[in-house]
């Protein structure tokens, strides 16, 4: 009988998006020791998939679950298999601020930068 690993996901939040996401949930009212960042993949988008980030009081049954700078992320299976490699940034410009996400497994994307095809 062999031993199987449990399958891992690398999802990474630069400094920048790790401040405002501290930022944000600390605003948010009564939320427990619990509660992370659900990072998810949805169908939608103009490309066929779209990024979700949604604050949760905890995870659920079956979630990867990691921390990156001070960060708790939720993760189910369906998105761990497009999410992983992923960095998560938050950039500012002209056009405005927001997150962005550097997905190495995209075969391509639209130019709204929020949704990709895998």
């Amino acid at each position: 009988m062999s031993a199987t690993t449990a399958p891992t996901i690398a999802l990474s939040v630069t400094e920048p998006a790790a401040v405002e996401i501290r930022k944000f949930m600390s605003g948010e009212e009564d939320l427990p020791e619990s509660a992370g960042l659900r990072v998810r993949v949805v169908p939608g988008g103009c490309s066929g998939f779209q990024y979700s980030l949604n604050i949760e009081e905890q995870s659920r049954e079956g979630d990867f679950i990691l921390d990156q700078r001070g960060v708790r992320m939720f993760v189910d299976m369906f998105s761990a298999q497009y999410l992983n490699g992923v960095e998560i940034d938050y950039v500012t410009g002209v056009m405005g601020s927001g997150f962005t996400f550097k997905n190495p497994n995209a075969t391509g994307s639209c130019g709204c930068g929020s949704s990709f095809t895998a």
